[in-house]
């Protein structure tokens, strides 16, 4: 590995670091957003039942909303009826589209530094490829005398010009699938939110009218 660095020269460190930090952004991603930090398959059913005939108590709240991302937005929806429990259905939506807003700001957090790597390291592959294609035509200089470059002037061109090509979209295929595979899985929690948080509020409009 240190002597494909070597051959390949300078231009391949940036694209080293965008791999490391790549490789970072996946592993972070992949614990935030798992099943049971964002949407446990259980809770809206268990939310709903502790307030099935009144609003729970604060610390009932305040577990529940330190549960999950989908416990922080039903959480929001019971504390609307704290500050005000005569509120209107819009109030309570409103609340909780808010709280919803925050949760996905979090779960896409990192996402576009990760689209960026993969959009970056092909074009880094290619400045460093036209480093190395500058080297070989260097070495063709009239400087370089009647005998023109030497084979390891040209061989160090060309492997500077290959190595970085391929090291660049080494990094950006994965950062591209990777990038894809968590913008659906995000965009299938935020679809799994609302449609919680919409059958919440129906629940507290109701339970709200029979208080």
């Amino acid at each position: 590995m240190l002597s494909i660095i070597q051959a390949a020269g300078w231009p391949i460190w940036p694209l080293i670091f965008c791999s490391l930090l790549a490789v970072a952004l996946v592993i972070e991603r992949f614990f935030s957003l798992q099943a049971n930090r964002i949407a446990p398959p259980k809770l809206l059913e268990e939310a709903l039942r502790v307030s099935r005939s009144s609003v729970p108590s604060r610390d009932v709240v305040d577990q529940l909303a330190h549960n999950s991302a989908l416990g922080e937005v039903l959480a929001s929806g019971l504390r609307a009826l704290y500050l005000n429990p005569r509120c209107k259905e819009e109030d309570l939506r409103a609340t909780m589209e808010g709280s919803g807003r925050e949760v996905a700001h979090r779960m896409e957090r990192y996402l576009s530094a990760l689209a960026t790597i993969a959009s970056a390291a092909p074009l880094l592959g290619l400045l460093g490829t036209v480093i190395g294609m500058i080297e070989i035509f260097g070495s063709q200089s009239p400087t370089a005398g009647a005998a023109g470059a030497s084979p390891a002037q040209l061989a160090h061109g060309i492997s500077v010009a290959l190595y970085n090509t391929a090291f660049g979209l080494m990094v950006a295929i994965p950062s591209l699938i990777f990038w894809r595979y968590f913008r659906a899985t995000v965009d299938a929690y935020l679809l799994t939110l609302e449609l919680a948080a919409d059958q919440f509020v129906r629940h507290l409009n109701s339970l709200r009218a029979a208080s």
